[in-house]
């Protein structure tokens, strides 16, 4: 790769924030560095870190990036997506959407924001979700977003574990690592979290507490590939699997799947097709020419064979929709004592 001569960004909706990287030779490369919700407080610090996935070296060699990663271990990737938004509802009708897309995994919020100590029924209301969707052959996985504190955290994955969800992912926020190590000792029901942690050395005190079993890291959070590429090592020597979070755009989901392709302890990956925040007509399949590359077939998508990041991006797209593109501003919720709640 040449000096870099030129580094371009494009806000775009739903809620992401491209970046085509230029060097002297006239070599150009994309990367992703959405981060939902506080995409004017990336802006500033693109050129620090995005070139890390942007896949430049490999696009020249004509080779998938996965191949520079020491090459690929599988030929296809399970996928799962999202029913139910933000606050789940009409879960059934949506999982039947996903099982006609191809899915058979999905994942949901287990709740709406709760109180400290709220209503044990909204709990029972999470538990006939899962079953409900379960009763159509899927998988569930069911995602607190760290909305839950601990009193309430406790009971609703005792009452989740006899359905046995896929994982409860971020059953409390994560920088309460003691309170997560107390409940998944209690429980059988795989731990997953990994979003709100932003390199291998916040990743370190949960595999040494011994306190996920399946971590979930963002490679737009995390800084790139190469830092993805350690993360997903280091849990390896844990025997804790690796589930790249991934609600974000066509870029962001291959690069993830570079590093997926490559990583023995990959598990199954989150794709954005079709999430409550794509609205207006964009979606996973906008801004590419090739969006084939994304078809579910029986809960697996094919490893993209292309050169770099193995997607084409389509340019005249992206800078037309980029010119009027509003920031994406994380949704605020509010409690009944008018007190504010995780989102």
């Amino acid at each position: 790769m040449g000096k870099i001569a030129r580094i371009e960004y494009f806000r775009l909706p739903p809620r992401w924030l491209f970046v085509k990287i230029t060097d002297e030779e006239g070599n150009a490369g994309w990367g992703e560095a959405s981060l939902e919700g506080h995409t004017q407080a990336v802006e500033g610090c693109l050129d620090a870190w995005a070139q890390r996935y942007v896949g430049l070296e490999a696009e020249k060699l004509g080779v998938p990036i996965y191949q520079l990663l020491g090459g690929k271990v599988r030929d296809k990737l399970r996928v799962y997506a999202w029913i139910g938004g933000d606050r789940p509802s009409d879960v059934k009708v949506q999982a039947l959407v996903r099982t006609a897309q191809g899915f058979d995994a999905v994942k949901m919020n287990g709740t709406e924001d709760l109180g400290w100590l709220d209503s044990p029924g909204k709990l029972d209301e999470c538990v006939a979700r899962v079953k409900a969707v379960k009763a159509l052959g899927l998988d569930v996985g069911v995602d607190f977003h760290g909305r839950l504190h601990k009193p309430m955290a406790k009971q609703l994955v005792a009452k989740l574990a006899p359905h046995e969800p896929l994982f409860v992912e971020e059953p409390l926020l994560s920088e309460n690592i003691a309170g997560i190590k107390e409940i998944a000792s209690q429980t059988h029901c795989p731990i997953a979290l990994g979003e709100r942690l932003h390199s291998r050395w916040d990743v370190r005190p949960f595999l040494e507490a011994g306190c996920v079993d399946i971590l979930q890291p963002d490679i737009c959070h995390v800084g790139g590939i190469s830092e993805m590429r350690r993360i997903a090592s280091a849990c390896e020597t844990y025997d804790v699997a690796l589930a790249p979070h991934c609600p974000l755009g066509p870029i962001a989901l291959a690069a993830n799947v570079q590093v997926d392709a490559v990583s023995p302890n990959f598990a199954i990956q989150e794709m954005s097709l079709g999430i409550h925040y794509n609205v207006d007509g964009q979606d996973l399949t906008s801004y590419t020419a090739n969006p084939e590359v994304w078809q579910v077939t029986k809960g697996y998508i094919d490893l993209m064979a292309g050169p770099g990041l193995g997607i084409e991006i389509d340019e005249e797209q992206v800078r037309r929709l980029s010119k009027d593109s509003k920031a994406w501003i994380s949704p605020t919720f509010v409690g009944p004592g008018g007190e504010l709640r995780e989102w």
